[in-house]
């Protein structure tokens, strides 16, 4: 309140004053906060299914095709890792549109991006090109980049002690996209001919038609954005950035994380899981082909594999609001540990064993995931929360394409179970970090 200088005592006009801090749990319970987070799982859980169909279809088939323009083995290695490389370049660009303009521009630039890769793949065929197979390889990426930001998208608007059973159901619907998809690989070779292109070209086609309306979806679906909303409720944290170069971007984040043990721990959780499978998972198929395995069995496993990705995610979200992100994560660490345990000490004849190992593998991976993810985001102010998820696929990804190249090294020059053994060591350090005592984690 200000006065007159004729009459101090006279007040001539009011200052507003700050709103009193909201409730988060009030905020994020009322009826329209919650429609629109029944909206935005819909949405999400939409474009991730569509989406990872054009993932699997692309991909499916990518390395054998670079094989076939390139008459190399090891360049054909290279498909995978061109796409790992795409998501990993896309996180951070995908995280600063989002802190710009909400979780909406994000998420349509990393589908627009794996669009325009899927119709330069479709090109790099057309005119026998590998390396440009490669490029657009690179920008698919932007597929994968996106369905690891819709899972964070998806905890938003989450009322506290529900980001991890919001999270895991859009992480499961992926389950739906990523079994669709190589099914539908050879039918779709049938669209190449139809338009006087080569038939290898069918499956990339497949794969922009799925990412284009994936884009469609969140960019018309999308409302009200949830991180847009979920500010707007939160009003007693720091408004984002101004600015939202690269380096800001970064710099908020690790500041971000350095503030948090709750972030330190997921982080490195998550980071490790992912290297861990991997790791693992990316020479299972070797050491099982020395044993004179059949593709069939090979594909079987790597199935059984994904099934314990993804299937479960529901329940490990579930555990993770109940028992806590770093309980759950310490549950993770110790089926990493078993997993490498069954795989590594099974023989090259060792189908069922390396099966159950593959299996406990991939549920390992998705507490890691999930608990981790939703840990995350809690331990993170809503302001600086894009940049830190945005670091956290960064890294989850450098590290995937990181531990392929490692593992191979330690197979090639070892055996399969030397590669366990350092997965073995890996997880158990970073389950000695989950379980260091301190009091700001007492709750988490």
């Amino acid at each position: 309140m200000t006065t007159s200088p004729a009459n101090p005592e006279k007040p001539t006009d009011i200052t507003v004053q700050s709103p009193p801090p909201i409730d988060a749990a009030e905020a994020f319970s009322s009826p329209r906060v919650r429609a629109a987070q029944r909206r935005t799982l819909v949405v999400l859980a939409a474009a991730q299914i569509i989406s990872g169909i054009g993932i699997a279809v692309g991909l499916a088939l990518s390395a054998w095709v670079i094989y076939k323009l390139s008459g190399s083995a090891p360049i054909s290695g290279l498909a995978g890792t061109a796409s790992v490389l795409g998501a990993a370049l896309l996180a951070v660009p995908a995280a600063r549109a989002a802190t710009r303009g909400g979780r909406r521009r994000g998420l349509a630039l990393t589908y627009g991006s794996a669009l325009a890769g899927s119709l330069v793949a479709v090109a790099g065929i057309a005119v026998t090109s590998w390396p440009l197979l490669l490029v657009g390889l690179v920008l698919m990426g932007g597929g994968s980049a996106g369905n690891l930001a819709a899972r964070y998208s998806a905890t938003d608007l989450s009322p506290p002690g529900y980001a991890g059973r919001h999270l895991s159901l859009v992480v499961w619907s992926a389950t739906i996209g990523s079994v669709l998809g190589p099914n539908l690989a050879q039918p779709a070779e049938a669209l190449g001919p139809a338009l006087g292109l080569h038939p290898w070209t069918g499956p990339f086609m497949l794969a922009a038609a799925a990412f284009a309306v994936s884009l469609v979806v969140v960019t018309v679906a999308l409302r009200p954005d949830p991180l847009v909303l979920a500010r707007g409720l939160t009003v007693t944290d720091a408004p984002p950035a101004a600015g939202g170069a690269r380096e800001r971007t970064m710099r908020d984040a690790w500041h971000a994380i350095r503030a948090s043990p709750g972030a330190r721990r997921a982080l490195a959780a998550i980071a490790v899981s992912h290297t861990a499978m991997v790791s693992v998972m990316s020479m299972t198929p070797v050491h099982l082909d020395h044993g004179g395995a059949t593709v069939s069995v090979i594909g079987l496993v790597l199935s059984l594999h994904i099934a314990g990705m993804f299937a479960l995610s529901p329940i490990v979200g579930w555990l993770a609001d109940r028992l806590g992100g770093v309980r759950v994560l310490v549950i993770g660490m110790g089926l990493l540990l078993v997993s490498a345990v069954l795989a590594g000490t099974a023989g090259e004849h060792g189908v069922a064993q390396v099966t159950a190992g593959l299996f406990v593998l991939g549920v390992g991976w998705s507490c890691g995931l999930v608990a981790g993810s939703a840990l995350l985001t809690e331990s993170t102010p809503i302001a600086r929360r894009t940049s830190v998820q945005g670091l956290s696929d960064l890294l989850m990804n450098v590290c995937g394409a990181t531990g392929t190249v490692v593992a191979g090294a330690i197979v090639g020059a070892l055996s399969y179970g030397a590669l366990a053994l350092a997965v073995g060591v890996m997880v158990t350090l970073c389950a000695a970090l989950l379980l260091r005592r301190d009091d700001h984690l007492a709750s988490a």
